[in-house]
C-alpha cells in the first residue's frame, strides 16, 4: 500500500471554490463523494469505485478531483480510459478547462509553448521531465502498452458497445487487466459507472 498523502487543501473545499467561481452550489451527494475521495487518497487506497445513477455528476466531480490531484502533485500522470476515445476526451477537456479557470490552479499552466495543451492530452508545468503527459485520453481498445500512469480513471468503460454479450465482457476484462502494466507501483485506479446489466 502506498503511504498516506499529505492533503493541504481538502477536495470538498477545492470543489466549493470552483462552484463559487462558477456561480453554482454543490448538492450534498457531491460533498459526500468529495469527502470519500479525499479519505481514499489520505488512506492510500489503490482501488476505488463510484457507482451512481446517471446525471449525478460523477464525471464532473472526477474532473475536479483530477485537477485537485494535479495541484497537489505537479508530476502526477493521469490516464483516462472510456468506452471510446471521444468519451475519454470529454473528461480530459473538462480537467483542462478546470485547470485554466480554477482560482488555485494558475501555477499549473505551462509557461512556455503550449504544444502539449491539446484536447486529448496535456502537460502542466512540472519539475520532472516525464515521457507521458500529465493527462491523456484513450479508448478501452486503444494500445496503452508503454504508457505509465500514477492514476487511471475508468469512466464508463462498461457500456452496451463493450459489454452487451458474455464474449464482449470477457474481452473488456482482458483489456482492463492491462491497466496493471501501466500503473506505477503506488498507482491507483478509479472506476466510474452506472449499473446497467446483471452481469
Amino acid at each position: 500500500m502506498s503511504r498516506p498523502a499529505v492533503i493541504a487543501l481538502p477536495l470538498d473545499l477545492f470543489i466549493a471554490m470552483w462552484n463559487e467561481s462558477q456561480g453554482q452550489k454543490a448538492p450534498a451527494l457531491h460533498r459526500d463523494i468529495a469527502c470519500w475521495l479525499n479519505d481514499r487518497l489520505r488512506d492510500g487506497d489503490p482501488r476505488m469505485l463510484i457507482m451512481a445513477f446517471r446525471g449525478c455528476g460523477k464525471s464532473t466531480l472526477t474532473g475536479l478531483y483530477c485537477a485537485w490531484r494535479l495541484a497537489l502533485d505537479h508530476d502526477l500522470r493521469i490516464l483516462v480510459l472510456s468506452a471510446d476515445e471521444a468519451l475519454a476526451g470529454k473528461l480530459v477537456r473538462n480537467i483542462r478547462r478546470i485547470i485554466e479557470r480554477h482560482p488555485l490552479t494558475a501555477d499549473l499552466m505551462p509557461t512556455g509553448s503550449k504544444d502539449q495543451w491539446a484536447n486529448d492530452r496535456f502537460t502542466i508545468d512540472r519539475a520532472m521531465e516525464l515521457r507521458d503527459p500529465s493527462v491523456m485520453a484513450r479508448g478501452i481498445e486503444a494500445n496503452i502498452t508503454g504508457s505509465r500512469a500514477d492514476l487511471v480513471i475508468c469512466d464508463d468503460v462498461e457500456v452496451p458497445n463493450t459489454a452487451a454479450t458474455a464474449e464482449m465482457r470477457e474481452r473488456l476484462r482482458e483489456r482492463l487487466a492491462e491497466i496493471d502494466f501501466v500503473l506505477t507501483p503506488n498507482g491507483a485506479q478509479l472506476y466510474l459507472g452506472t449499473p446497467h446489466h446483471r452481469d
